[in-house]
């Protein structure tokens, strides 16, 4: 028979298309094989009916945080799971050293192994990792995490130097947050050396340079911690809006406009501006890319800032870094979104707990923003809800999957994955676009228990997740086991 399934009567969306095509696919070991208006029911073992649903490659959500407020290998099941409900089929998580995660200092040599054996057999998608060398040492350690394990990418956070992950904080405690020696600093001479390493493997190993970058969250601790003070001690404001206001647009667009000129002075040219929020940071970025056009700037936004604005009712539960901004600058991304000069849509999970997001002690009714743990779920209502609202915009499906898809893919060297095509993996997503729901946290996968999306209509619904041709998620429910694998990168293209 020579192929495994079939998948009929679905309309094929593909990244670099023109709409949709009604097209069966044939998979075989786990590889898309054909692509064809008609393929014979009789030439493979199995047969599904896609009921005339939209088929989406499988998304890459190239910016997650499993493992971060619950063992890994408790947080890889859990979230790896609301990941397939999304359509997610690729998860790019972002990983280090210190506290939170593994709570441990040290050598990556040392250190990384540990998180694969752990990750081993306990996701339920393909994963990878994003690593952060904190400490002087680690990016010593760069090329070796390139060439043995096949880590490409590499985050920078520019505020941890001297502001906490949840708020103000003194310098000698962020030391021993990030678990560095007295001789080490996390300062802007320290990313300078992380993007020196950088470029000096992309001109060591050409064959991989286009894959290697340097990924930065852009916010610096000066600008927030004057900002916390003042907003504190004015006490104007509460939620969401106090805590946008202590960690303020402009610091954003400051720590790019830094970033941006150590990426010039060190010629890393390969550079990814993480959730970018507000109009100043995104404006910035685009007057970067306009000062330094030889430098391959790629530029993210998540789900959480174009579908929430700080005065969404989820309050303290919609905490994270950098903040929940205003309806004008959400409009503002959605508007820069379409014109093309967003690159991708991440959801940024990280799976934080009811009682991590409000302060039980408290009379405020975990209202108290200050208190509350950064950070939330989302992966799960990626593309649903990247599709209804693009959908109302007038975005293509063609452009979703390049955003949600084929971009993040391509820059995080998955070669094989994010596109619909002979000879890549059989990542699929099927979506109904006509099916609405309201958004309930109590039918997530995730071990979260609420969501800031809570309460929200969508529409277009996530069916079927198929990784690698075997389905993983089905109406409403996981199936089978959790055969997630490792991805080492650059994959190889297919031919």
């Amino acid at each position: 028979m020579g192929l495994d399934l079939i998948l009929k009567n679905v309309r094929v969306v593909r990244p670099d298309g023109d709409g949709t095509e009604d097209l069966d696919i044939g998979i075989s070991d786990g590889k898309i094989a054909r692509l064809e208006a008609d393929i014979p029911a009789a030439d493979a073992g199995e047969v599904h009916d896609g009921e005339g649903r939209l088929v989406f490659p499988g998304l890459v959500d190239g910016h997650m945080h499993v493992g971060i407020y619950s063992p890994l290998a408790n947080d890889a099941v859990t979230e790896s799971k609301a990941a397939a409900m999304g359509g997610v089929t690729s998860a790019i998580t972002y990983f280090r050293t210190g506290q939170y995660y593994l709570n441990k200092g040290g050598p990556y040599a040392d250190f990384y192994p540990e998180v694969l054996d752990i990750s081993a057999g306990n996701y339920w998608v393909d994963y990878a990792y994003h690593l952060a060398p904190i400490s002087a040492s680690h990016i010593d350690e760069m090329e070796m995490l390139l060439t043995d394990y096949g880590v490409s990418s590499f985050k920078i956070f520019m505020f941890y130097g001297g502001y906490g992950l949840h708020g103000k904080t003194d310098k000698d405690a962020q030391k021993q947050f990030l678990m560095i020696g007295d001789d080490d600093s996390y300062d802007i001479a320290h990313f300078e050396f992380i993007m020196r390493s950088a470029q000096k493997l992309m001109v060591k190993y050409p064959d991989m340079a286009d894959h290697i970058s340097v990924s930065l969250h852009c916010e610096l601790a000066d600008i927030l911690n004057a900002y916390t003070k003042i907003v504190q001690s004015e006490g104007k404001l509460s939620g969401l809006r106090a805590y946008s206001a202590a960690r303020p647009p402009h610091s954003e667009g400051l720590a790019i406009w830094i970033a941006s000129y150590l990426a010039f002075e060190t010629e890393c040219l390969n550079i990814n501006l993480l959730h970018l929020t507000s109009k100043k940071a995104l404006e910035a970025a685009l007057m970067m890319q306009d000062v330094f056009p030889h430098i391959n700037f790629r530029r993210e936004v998540t789900i959480g800032h174009l579908m929430l604005d700080y005065d969404a009712p989820s309050a303290c539960h919609a905490k994270v870094n950098p903040p929940i901004r205003s309806r004008e600058d959400v409009e503002f991304l959605w508007e820069k979104l379409l014109d093309g000069k967003l690159d991708w849509v991440v959801s940024d999970h990280a799976c934080c707990s009811e009682e991590l997001k409000t302060d039980n002690h408290d009379h405020t009714d975990g209202e108290n923003i200050w208190v509350s743990k950064s950070g939330f779920g989302g992966t799960e209502y990626l593309l649903s809800a990247l599709y209804s609202e693009g959908s109302r915009r007038g975005m293509s499906v063609n452009h979703m999957a390049q955003l949600v898809s084929k971009n993040p893919a391509e820059r995080y060297g998955l070669l094989n994955k994010g596109d619909i095509r002979v000879g890549y993996d059989a990542d699929l997503v099927l979506l109904d676009p006509d099916e609405s729901f309201v958004v309930r946290a109590e039918e997530s996968e995730s071990a979260q228990g609420y969501t800031p999306f809570e309460g929200i209509e969508l529409t277009g619904r996530v069916k079927s997740t198929y990784l690698r041709g075997g389905l993983v998620y089905n109406n409403g429910a996981i199936v089978g086991d959790a055969n997630g694998q490792y991805l080492s990168r650059p994959s190889q293209r297919p031919v």
